[in-house]
């Protein structure tokens, strides 16, 4: 069986390929994310691509499933919050709203990248009281998520609805994962 590496200390992705049965190693790409393009839109896929070909120099023979994550808003992307103050920024800015979740996905192998993909989401936050933004910032559950929530904690009671990979907003869409690695003829 081919060796699948991971290249994302990410618990949530771990918590996906764990549950849909993959069996893999984490090694964690230290890589900084520094996107080259000049259209946001791809610097998911471009990330996702750096941190899967850092840990492929590290581990050759085995296949290197990188990814990324960002949370786009008219055409521009939002990060993970720094601070309290602008993860309340952020969800203000997304709430009543419908945004774009798009996570880059790399497959490397012996120093290569061998596939970049990327999925689509978009996400229509309700109208949320001042009072529900700041109860959830306050839980600090937004301080490492891109776009400040996450769909799978309380994040998910300031979502009215998504079009879309349910997974891909957590940070690993299944099914183009799947694809991915079949196409490869890689076994999970």
């Amino acid at each position: 069986m081919t060796k699948i590496i991971l290249a994302s200390g990410s618990p949530r992705r771990r918590e996906i390929l764990t549950q849909i049965g993959v069996d893999f190693e984490v090694v964690v790409s230290n890589e900084e994310e520094c996107p080259k393009s000049a259209n946001p839109l791809d610097f998911p896929r471009e990330n996702a691509a750096m941190k899967a070909l850092a840990v492929s120099k590290k581990v050759p023979g085995a296949y290197v499933l990188g990814y990324d994550t960002l949370v786009f808003l008219d055409g521009k992307p939002l990060g993970k919050p720094k601070t309290p103050e602008e993860a309340l920024e952020m969800l203000q800015k997304l709430n009543g709203k419908t945004h774009k979740v798009i996570t880059g996905i790399a497959l490397a192998k012996d120093a290569q990248v061998v596939d970049t993909q990327q999925e689509e989401t978009q996400v229509l936050f309700r109208e949320n009281s001042l009072r529900e933004l700041k109860d959830y910032v306050n839980s600090k559950d937004p301080m490492d998520k891109a776009g400040a929530y996450g769909i799978q904690t309380r994040g998910a009671r300031l979502i009215k609805s998504i079009t879309g990979c349910y997974y891909n907003v957590v940070g690993l869409p299944v099914a183009l994962t799947l694809e991915m690695l079949a196409k490869r003829e890689v076994e999970v």
